[in-house]
This record gives C-alpha cells, sequence and structure tokens, in this order.
C-alpha cells in the first residue's frame, strides 16, 4: 500500500489565528490517570513494566462505574484543553473486581461514553478481548478476572455497544495483546467483526515479550502478526517498540499504524521506536497518551523527536525531503492518521493557538508548527471546537471547575 497523502499544510494563518486540525489521541486508558506520579519509588533494584504493572493492578481493582466515569471526565477535559479532539480508549476494565459482570454487562464501557459526550470529546472505543496470562495460555491471574471473556461474551458485548455509534462514536475492537489472545480466538473474533472496525493492539512493547513469543510461537511478535493476520489498514500496532527492519517494513507495506507513545514508552523504560526507518519506508504513525503520565500531544510529539536525536546523536530526525520543518512534518504525520486509526472521517475538528502568546511573537507560515512543539511548556491552545461544538474557550474546558470537583471526589474515594 502506499504511503498515506499529507495535508499541505499543518498549521493556518486564519484572521482568528494559527490554527491546526485536531489532533487524535490513539492509545488511553483511562483509569490510569488516577495513579499519574504515584509508581515513581523504587519497588525493586530492577523496576521495569513489569513492577509496575503491580501497582496498575491495585489501582485498577478499586473502580467502579462511577469512579471511572469521574475520572475520565477529567481526562477528557484535559485532553481537550491540550489540543486532542478525539481519542481512542483502550478499555479492559469490564467486571467488578472480583470478575463478575455488573448488572449490566457493558456498565464500564457505558461510563466512558458518558464521559466523552460529557466533555465533548469524539470517542473511538475499544473494548478489549483479555482471555490468558501468557503465549503459553495460562489462566488469567486473580486481578486479572475482571478484564476477562470468552469469544462469545466479548462478541455480545462488541455488538451492544457497536449498535450505539453515532457522529461522536466509534466502536472498535482491541486485542490486548498477542500474549492474552490466543491465535484461534484472535482469528474468530476477527472474522466475526464488521468490516469498517478498527482493531487495535498492544505488541512489541517489551523485550520480555519479544522473547517469550520467540520461544513459544517460534517468531516475534510483529512477524507473527503480519504472518498470521490479514493486517491492513483496520490495524493500529501500540507500541512496536522492539523491531528487526523486516517487521518495520513489514508494518509499513501493510497499511497499518503505528500508536506511539512517547512519554509512557520512556516512563516504564519500554525503549525508543525506530523511527527514522519507519518513516523512509513510508509508514502510518500516531501518538498516544497510554497511562497518561502526561496529557499533552506536544510532549508526546517532541519527546518522539527528542528520542531518536538521543539515540542517534544527531538533529532533526522527523523529516522529509517536501517537509524540512520537524513540527510541520510530526503535525502532518498525525493528521494522516487520524481517520484510518480512529474512524471518523471528514471531522471538522480544530484547535485555535493563542498568537498573543510571547513565543508566538513575529511567527510565520514556516515557522509557527516548530515554535509550537519546541519552544516551552505553556499550553498554547485557545480554542476547540468539536463537530462546530466551541468545548474549549479562553484555554479552559466549558464545564472544567464542575469536573475537577467530581475527579477530586473520586480520587479521594480511590485513595
Amino acid at each position: 500500500m502506499a504511503a498515506m497523502s499529507t495535508p499541505a499544510h499543518s498549521v493556518q494563518r486564519t484572521p482568528e489565528g494559527w490554527r491546526t486540525p485536531g489532533i487524535a489521541n490513539l492509545h488511553s486508558h483511562a483509569f490510569q490517570r488516577a495513579m499519574a506520579g504515584m509508581a515513581e519509588r523504587q519497588s525493586h533494584p530492577e523496576d521495569s513494566f513489569w513492577t509496575w504493572r503491580e501497582t496498575m493492578y491495585a489501582m485498577a481493582a478499586r473502580f467502579d462505574p462511577d469512579t471511572l466515569h469521574a475520572v475520565a471526565l477529567q481526562l477528557y477535559a484535559e485532553m481537550l484543553e491540550a489540543g486532542y479532539t478525539g481519542v481512542c480508549e483502550f478499555h479492559y476494565l469490564h467486571h467488578a473486581p472480583d470478575g463478575r459482570p455488573y448488572e449490566d454487562p457493558a456498565a464500564m464501557s457505558k461510563a466512558l461514553i458518558a464521559a466523552a459526550r460529557d466533555t465533548g470529546i469524539r470517542l473511538t472505543l475499544l473494548p478489549v478481548l483479555y482471555m490468558a496470562g501468557g503465549f503459553d495460555g495460562r489462566p488469567l491471574g486473580e486481578r486479572q478476572k475482571r478484564f476477562g471473556h470468552d469469544v462469545d461474551g466479548y462478541l455480545r458485548l462488541f455488538d451492544s455497544l457497536h449498535a450505539m455509534q453515532d457522529d461522536a462514536l466509534r466502536v472498535g475492537c482491541a486485542l490486548h495483546s498477542l500474549r492474552a489472545v490466543p491465535a484461534d480466538a484472535m482469528h474468530a473474533v476477527v472474522d466475526a467483526l464488521p468490516r469498517d472496525a478498527r482493531l487495535h493492539v498492544h505488541i512489541a512493547e517489551q523485550v520480555a515479550e519479544v522473547d517469550e513469543c520467540l520461544a513459544v510461537r517460534g517468531a516475534r511478535p510483529v512477524e507473527w502478526l503480519l504472518d498470521n493476520a490479514a493486517v491492513d489498514a483496520r490495524w493500529t500496532l501500540v507500541h512496536a517498540t522492539h523491531l528487526v527492519p523486516k517487521e518495520t517494513a513489514g508494518i509499513a507495506a501493510s497499511g497499518a499504524t503505528v500508536a506511539i507513545c512517547p512519554t509512557t514508552e520512556a516512563n516504564l523504560g519500554d525503549g525508543l521506536f525506530p523511527l527514522r526507518d519507519y518513516l523512509a519506508a513510508g509508514g502510518g504513525w500516531g501518538i498516544g497518551s497510554d497511562s497518561h503520565i502526561s496529557v499533552s500531544p506536544v510532549e508526546e510529539l517532541r519527546w518522539l523527536e527528542y528520542g531518536q536525536r538521543l539515540a542517534t546523536h544527531h538533529r532533526n530526525i522527523a523529516v522529509r525531503a517536501d517537509s524540512p520543518s520537524v513540527g510541520t512534518t510530526l503535525l502532518q504525520g498525525v493528521a494522516a492518521s487520524r481517520a484510518q486509526a480512529t474512524g471518523f472521517d471528514d471531522v471538522d475538528d480544530h484547535v485555535l493557538l493563542d498568537a498573543a502568546a510571547p513565543i508566538l511573537a513575529g511567527a510565520t507560515d514556516d515557522d509557527v508548527a516548530d515554535r509550537w512543539l519546541f519552544s516551552g511548556n505553556r499550553n498554547l491552545v485557545r480554542e476547540v471546537v468539536v463537530g462546530g461544538d466551541r468545548v474549549v474557550i479562553d484555554g479552559h474546558h466549558r464545564d472544567r471547575d464542575a469536573i475537577a470537583l467530581r475527579y477530586a471526589k473520586a480520587i479521594n474515594q480511590l485513595l
């Protein structure tokens, strides 16, 4: 498949100020916003993703639909204030903490839908299929039971949610990971989905995951997926951090999107995505804030570039022959992947930047994108419009104060 076309301009001068398309957040676990900053104390001399996961499980066990709604409200309002106008919610807190379904099996999903509608963000809800504790097919652990479904139960949930789609909601499918979804279940679910349903999957995030996949399936995770599934433009591969050149080229050729989550990947010590080679191969990509230790597309894009600079000892990595500006190339990249990864086509969403901000003084068409992304930490988003509705005015979400009160109450309950 040919590389995706990119828009001619990423930030345009208008009578109202500098205007740019809204950015899609391609990977979110909303509940994890409640634990941001709470896993930064050493618990083991070899702390890694796997020890962080213990803290995450402890927090996940405390949520119910009401607290999830309150936390998602706060998160989605923060996303809108930062310039995200859509979010792909990779949702696996399905059941009560003991694993029993709620009276309404979709109660937790509906809490997220309500939060998106209440804040005005576009939501691509991705209910997660989570069936096994590892590549060897071992059962889910006690703390994972609230995540689990069999294939039939999962498809019932998917169908009930898919029937709720509207102009602001898309419902797709998330396979948690190859280690959590047996091959036969993956094929059964993918074959049963509507042809327009997007498919997202965590893949090759940690070295241990790659090693286990090699030991059990005889192939690396991305290698195995490309050989065993019809990966195409419907697919978004989340992280895909640990690749060999053949896999990098294979993803790009498939037409799939990679969701890169630089702040979470750095926070967890996962590693760096091979961006330079992937861009050279014409691959499609976007960004996600994942665990939400940061809720800022500026920070995700800045650190996507900075990570590559640190790894290569060179500057200005994310560029193309026709786009020497790093900021413009990055913004065009996220704009080009939005519809494909989220399922929303031809959306009327945009962000206005604060043209009066000192760091944009004298900005030009050639340098405004670079100034926005690389010259400070002040949020320059002044206004956000989603589907014609102004949800952020003068830098503040329209319901910021009421949402913050609900969030504080929920956090006190969770803690």
